[in-house]
């Protein structure tokens, strides 16, 4: 079967970049198409300052004059130097059921990356941070994505694992309900904490973004380069001050204050935890658009959200004994609740399966697992 490959250069790549997963997902009606801006920011030079050091580029897949596959193949100097041997990146797959389509998409990969010097590469993921889009959908196909996170067809898990891929990783998603009330010890213990005169907690200060922003940066970077599970801080991506103030000017109209917490130890900031309310909701009403007209629907959702996404979090860990990640996430589900009633559950995404410590404090908050993606390793042959 001959297929053929079309580098996107031109807007009619671009919306057919975006038009194919239409195709895709008919039959799917939990998906929910990303906001186009956004993957649009990723493949942006200007905006995505991982094309310093790195490179992306994009294709639209054909048999004959038919789309059949999408995807982009990625490489980053530092973040790729971390594995032995470094490893490519493939990401924004989306293809219909036919395993010569899968297989050519791969056989394609593999010679892009041959091409660099790679001998081997790793995906779906991001050519950015690895909190948002990352990962293949491999269970719980009956609920929509949460904000940032991929839903894909069943049918992906098997084209891509008789591709060749091997597994490299899975990150498991955390669900619990607002109507759950929290542990009473637990509530006790994180009191007892908070007592303390040298604790306090605060959520984020809206006049003073920039600021807060830095913190949450500077514990971020620090925590998650050190971490008490070694073989994870390999995925470690450090968060730039320019990536997160973006970040948090993007979030600011939508933002619920009570779900971003800050806690402090002696005036030191040492632990947060950044929430957001799922932007997915409106996605799907506007089918991945943001026109002009949609913005007064933006500027009203954080007062009808039903889902919140938990996208970030750490402790410095000089402070990791003292329970502040306990008290910092009690404090967080009590704040929003009382600040978003129309909020049904929160979803933690990106838990490493090896992150056996967070696991256990999530799951003795009530959460439970609920979605898993997994991330493949390629071969180059």
């Amino acid at each position: 079967m001959g297929y053929s490959f079309r580098k996107i250069s031109e807007k009619k790549d671009v919306d057919q970049f975006h038009s194919f997963p239409f195709r895709i997902y008919h039959d799917y009606p939990n998906w929910v198409p990303p906001f186009r801006f956004e993957l649009e920011n990723i493949f942006d030079r200007e905006k995505n300052p991982f094309f310093e050091k790195g490179e992306c580029e994009r294709f639209l897949m054909y048999e004959d004059d038919q789309i059949v596959a999408r995807f982009a193949v990625m490489n980053h100097s530092e973040r790729d130097a971390v594995f032995a041997p470094k490893m490519g990146g493939l990401g924004f797959v989306e293809l219909v059921n036919d395993q010569q389509v899968a297989d050519g998409l791969i056989d394609f990969s593999k010679n892009w990356h041959k091409k660099r010097g790679y001998s081997a590469f790793r995906g779906p993921i991001n050519f950015g941070e690895n909190i948002n889009y990352w990962g293949l959908l491999v269970e719980n196909f009956d609920d929509p994505p949460i904000y940032g996170m991929y839903y894909h067809p069943p049918y992906y898990k098997t084209l891509i694992e008789n591709s060749g891929a091997e597994k490299l990783d899975d990150h498991w998603s955390y669900k619990r309900e607002f109507s759950i009330p929290l542990p009473e010890r637990l509530v006790r213990i994180t009191n007892r904490i908070e007592s303390r005169p040298d604790v306090n907690l605060r959520h984020i200060d809206v006049n003073n973004l920039e600021r807060d922003a830095e913190y949450i940066r500077q514990i971020y970077n620090t925590a998650w380069r050190n971490q008490d599970i070694s073989e994870r801080e390999n995925e470690f991506t450090e968060l730039t001050r320019e990536s997160v103030q973006k970040m948090v000017k993007k979030l600011k109209p939508v933002m619920i204050p009570e779900s971003v917490i800050l806690t402090f130890v002696n005036d030191e900031p040492a632990s947060f935890i950044v929430c957001v309310p799922d932007l997915n909701e409106v996605s799907a009403e506007t089918g991945g658009r943001l026109r002009w007209w949609h913005y007064p629907k933006l500027m009203r959702f954080k007062k009808r959200a039903r889902h919140l996404r938990t996208t970030v979090y750490g402790t410095l860990p000089k402070y990791r004994k003292m329970g502040l990640e306990a008290l910092t996430f009690v404090r967080g589900i009590q704040m929003t609740k009382a600040a978003g009633p129309t909020l049904d559950y929160l979803e933690g995404a990106w838990v490493s399966e090896k992150n056996w410590l967070m696991q256990r404090s999530l799951e003795a908050l009530g959460c439970y697992h609920h979605k898993t993606h997994r991330t493949y390793r390629w071969e180059v042959d």
